[in-house]
């Protein structure tokens, strides 16, 4: 099986800068051993389930903080209706909020303000299993 060239990594948000950050964060390529990251960059609700529903992502990146569809939310509904759901990270408003992501089925947390090393370490290590070595 051939690696694939890209990667596709959803990341939503209501917020635009939220998106931003994440995307700076992470880049084009977040770690060597990782094919690049292409990104599909989502406002609203309906269209991040429209997304998942048809496929190709490797990863999703689901702000906890979005209004007026938050991301815990939409992770718990995706894990629950999706089989084999790629991974989720979900950005919580505060590191104590770690408990509600768990709720939430979602594979990592991280909190705001963002840090793009834990950023990357969360979607590196999450993107690692989904490639073929």
């Amino acid at each position: 099986m051939t690696s694939p060239k890209t990667l596709k990594v959803l990341v939503y948000s209501d917020d635009v800068h939220t998106r931003e950050q994440v995307i700076l964060a992470l880049g084009r390529r977040p770690h060597p051993d990782l094919p690049e990251l292409e990104y599909v960059e989502v406002a609203t609700e309906p269209v991040v389930i429209q997304n998942m529903d048809a496929g190709g992502l490797a990863l999703a990146i689901l702000d906890g903080e979005a209004v007026p569809a938050g991301g815990m939310g939409i992770a718990k509904q995706l894990k629950d209706e999706i089989r084999d759901c790629p991974p989720l990270v979900v950005l919580t408003g505060r590191p104590q909020d770690a408990w509600l992501a768990t709720w939430s089925r979602a594979d990592a947390a991280v909190p705001h303000p963002l840090d793009p090393i834990q950023l990357a370490e969360a979607v590196v290590s999450l993107l690692r299993a989904r490639v073929p070595a």
